[in-house]
């Protein structure tokens, strides 16, 4: 039979799916780049064709999740029956809902960057689930700025100081896994929670905002990504 060529992209997410299945059943640690190239069927030269590292093939995983999660957002942003403010929410309501739900794989993918060996690849996974987000953000900061919803001179900056909130977190997030305690779990609940509040005035008064306009976070919604995790694992 004649070999079947892939286009690139596609032959790129097909590698995509198999590390991805591997990670989840294996884990990041125990599934070696032998088992992903076995699985997907490839040479290792066509693996490094599209992924020099491991660590490279997690940063693709993770601006894929990201890209996934903002599907369907171009409907936000051309609505006409939404000001920048509400755009704004709508967008950050969006990615939250998308993160509860995937919640339990990005862990079973991702928790491993909350490691302290792996700080570097922590930012460098941040990095690429960002790439998707901070365009969008930019462009309706900029609207906002345009019709005076927002007050700021620099639309760029405001997302770049949105993106540092996660990573800003990490400590706490990595302290919770590290100690696995369901209340080691609560102290991170209760610190992320008080975090997000606060995060939501600091963004109200740079975009010029009264407090209490910009929604970042919802009731539950640290809960419901925290524990997810834990969840799945009694599941399991």
């Amino acid at each position: 039979m004649p070999r079947v060529i892939k286009h690139p992209e596609i032959r790129r997410e097909d590698i995509l799916d198999h590390a991805q299945a591997l990670f989840l059943t294996q884990g990041y640690d125990r599934a070696s780049l032998n088992d992903v190239i076995a699985s997907a069927g490839i040479s290792k030269g066509a693996f490094y064709h599209y992924f020099p590292s491991k660590e490279a093939l997690l940063e693709a995983l993770a601006d894929r999740f990201a890209r996934q999660a903002l599907a369907g957002v171009q409907g936000i942003l051309d609505d006409p029956g939404l000001d920048p403010l509400g755009r704004l929410n709508s967008l950050l309501s969006q990615s939250r809902q998308a993160k509860i739900e995937t919640a339990a794989e990005a862990w079973a993918l991702f928790e491993t960057m909350f490691r302290p060996e792996n700080l570097v690849l922590f930012h460098r996974i941040n990095l690429a689930a960002n790439a998707s987000f901070s365009p969008l953000l930019v462009r309706i900061i900029r609207q906002g700025v345009e019709d005076g919803t927002f007050r700021t001179f620099d639309p760029e900056g405001v997302a770049d100081i949105v993106m540092q909130f996660g990573l800003a977190t990490h400590d706490v997030v990595a302290k919770a896994i590290a100690g696995g305690s369901d209340a080691d779990m609560e102290v991170a609940i209760e610190v992320l929670e008080k975090r997000v509040r606060l995060y939501e005035i600091a963004l109200d008064r740079i975009l010029g905002l009264p407090d209490g306009s910009i929604r970042i976070g919802e009731p539950g919604y640290i809960r419901a990504v925290m524990t997810a995790r834990r969840k799945a694992d009694k599941a399991g």
